[in-house]
């Protein structure tokens, strides 16, 4: 499997979870109550999986590589996919924070946690939206056969050495628990 096709499958649960967010989403914003456990299962899922995992791939090999074959890396599609990281972290971090003070019995901080649960899984549809169509056919075009087998390589230490070897079948159990509830 190419290493654009390992991450258009990663996609494909992190989608999955992302409609489970998006349910959750819309539940706290009609009853404005929150369900603790599942949320922060979702965090959990959003800063394992989608972060330490999949970004990782992308901004430590991927993105690197693509710049070595040509595409600048601070414009572009590139300079676009490491900002909505940024911008992705700093949602989760921001609703884990107000998850917290909720737990702690502050109700005044659920819409926080709605809002920027809410915000996250936009700004993460949209993106997946655009490496699907626009960044990963692009990959593809300009990286050579080496290219690909060196990615392969490296996406399978991201595996084993940051995100620990069991850790994806746990993440991909979890959002199979999440897109069912």
């Amino acid at each position: 499997m190419q290493p654009t096709e390992e991450l258009k499958h990663e996609h494909d649960i992190i989608l999955r979870v992302l409609d489970a967010a998006s349910f959750e989403v819309l539940r706290i914003s009609q009853t404005y109550k929150i369900n603790p456990g599942k949320t922060a299962a979702m965090l959990d899922f959003f800063k394992g999986f989608v972060d330490r995992c999949h970004h990782t791939k992308e901004e430590l090999h991927l993105f690197p590589m693509m710049g070595r074959r040509g595409q600048p890396r601070e414009t572009g599609p590139l300079a676009i996919m490491t900002e909505e990281h940024i911008m992705g972290r700093i949602y989760l971090k921001t609703a884990a924070k107000a998850l917290t003070l909720v737990d702690k019995g502050d109700q005044a901080s659920i819409d926080e946690v709605g809002g920027n649960l809410g915000a996250y899984v936009d700004l993460l549809k949209a993106h997946i939206a655009k490496e699907n169509t626009i960044l990963f056919p692009l990959a593809d075009s300009i990286l050579t056969p080496q290219d690909q087998a060196e990615l392969e390589k490296a996406f399978a230490e991201v595996e084993s050495s940051i995100i620990g070897p069991e850790a994806h079948e746990k993440y991909h159990q979890l959002a199979n628990e999440l897109a069912r509830t």
